[in-house]
This record gives structure tokens, sequence and C-alpha cells, in this order.
């Protein structure tokens, strides 16, 4: 049996749910200090959760994506970064990730964005268009796990920042240190 996923923006009562969620799915993974919680909390207090999505099943909310601006220091205006992005362990590798990148990316084109960039695993996101863009940096991460997808064509240069709610950690006024994925 194949229960029926609904894909929709987050709501004040998801709030708990979406870091529970965002706990369970990164508890196990080496690439994570754990933080991504506090990372979506920071992001939707600074109110840039430009795109806040759940995936829920029989009303219970399973996961969750998060799409807030970048900077980008060639001055390249109306980018997002995606981040993160989380499903329950008991329901990964069944295609909900996927369709939660796929609705947020449509809602970003929706929307007029530019473009998408991400830090996560190289053999996941080319799926979905993003490369590797070579005059594009994030400092700190490796080349080969940073991604670009342009919705119009260009592809900015120089560096680019998430937003500071990316160093959150659950400490007030502490700095996280955080790897994304």
């Amino acid at each position: 049996m194949n229960p029926q996923i609904a894909i929709r923006s987050e709501t004040q009562l998801d709030v708990k749910a979406i870091a529970e969620v965002t706990v369970a799915a990164f508890s196990t993974l080496e690439i994570s200090n754990h933080t991504e919680q506090f990372i979506v909390e920071a992001l939707r207090a600074a109110k840039v959760l430009v795109i806040s999505l759940v995936a829920e099943v029989d009303a219970r909310v399973i996961g969750h994506i998060a799409f807030s601006p970048v900077t980008i220091s060639d001055g390249t205006a109306n980018w997002y970064g995606l981040g993160p992005v989380s499903v329950l362990p008991e329901y990964q590798r069944r295609g909900i990730g996927k369709a939660l990148i796929r609705e947020g990316l449509s809602r970003l084109r929706a929307m007029n964005a530019r473009g998408c960039c991400l830090v996560g695993h190289p053999d996941y996101y080319r799926q979905f268009g993003f490369e590797n863009p070579p005059r594009l940096v994030h400092e700190g991460v490796p080349p080969e796990v940073f991604f670009a997808l342009s919705f119009d064509g260009h592809t900015p240069q120089g560096r680019l920042a998430f937003h500071d709610g990316f160093n959150a950690d659950g400490q007030e006024g502490a700095g996280g240190g955080l790897r994304r994925a």
C-alpha cells in the first residue's frame, strides 16, 4: 500500500513537527553537526523562509524543505539557498525528498527567482539539474559539494553566502560550524 503524500506550505501548527522531523532525519548522518533544526528555527525567526514546505501522510508531517535568500559578491540578486531538506528515516528512499525539492524549485521559478544553490551530496542533486558552478564559490566548502541551478541561463560569479541563520546551533549568540546537506 502506498499512502497519499500531500505537499503544502508550512503553517504555525507545523513548527514543532518540523523540528522533530529535522532532528530525526539528521540524527544518524555523520556529515551533520545536528544543528539543522536550529537553522530552520533561525531562518523562520528572521522571516527569511521564502518557501517552507511540508510533506504529510495521513495528516502527519513526515518531511520538510526550506528555501531562503543568499548573498552573492557580484551583486546578483534573487538567488536562493535550498536547505535543509528532511524526511523521517522510515519514509526515506520513497521519493518524498525528491517531491519536496521539485515542488520547491517549481515555486521558486513561479516567483521569478533567478536561481538556487545548495551544499549537498554530489550524486543526488545533479538529477534536478544542479551543477558545480566553476566561478561561484562558497568559502570553506569543497567545490564538489556546492551546487547551483540557474533558472535564467546566467550563473553568478564570486562568493556566495547563505543567510546568517545557517550559523545557528541552539546556543543564543553562538555560531554553528555546521556542514550543510
